[in-house]
């Protein structure tokens, strides 16, 4: 399986008065580990929607394990779990710097036309990226 690895240092802007991160932020960071994972596989999410398309979160879920806390590094863990003709699974793991496991999570998205909101699939819109996924995601049967 392909797991795409992004380092997070924990911000202080992103802690309550405890020093804990808040909870909204780990959906960020589950973010860039999606925008790194794509990069890093060579597609760029700004290229799409160049082309007219956006990808919004149609489902979201995140499970907390173990604090982060200001001044440690996170390692956003990302992997494609499914892909499918409009819908795409992203799995993730935030761990701490020793490998304790902060949070899991998965975000569910799809594809739009930008202009319509009516869904097209990746195959469509980029045969390539949607060719991608798919070897991506059956590494994982």
């Amino acid at each position: 399986m392909y797991v795409n690895e992004t380092s997070v240092k924990v911000r202080y802007s992103e802690t309550d008065q405890m020093g804990v991160v808040y909870h909204a932020n780990y959906l960020v960071w589950m973010e860039i580990g999606r925008t790194s994972l794509i990069e890093d596989i060579g597609f760029r999410y700004d290229k799409l929607e160049q082309e007219g398309y956006l990808s919004p979160v149609i489902d979201l879920n995140i499970s907390y394990k173990n604090a982060m806390r200001y001044g440690e590094s996170a390692v956003v863990r990302t992997w494609i779990e499914s892909h499918g003709r409009l819908r795409t699974t992203y799995g993730y793991e935030i761990l701490h710097e020793d490998g304790t496991v902060a949070a899991t999570g998965q975000s569910v998205h799809t594809l739009v036309h930008k202009e319509t909101f009516r869904p097209v699939g990746l195959r469509k819109a980029d045969p390539e990226w949607d060719a991608k996924y798919r070897e991506l995601a059956r590494e994982l049967s």
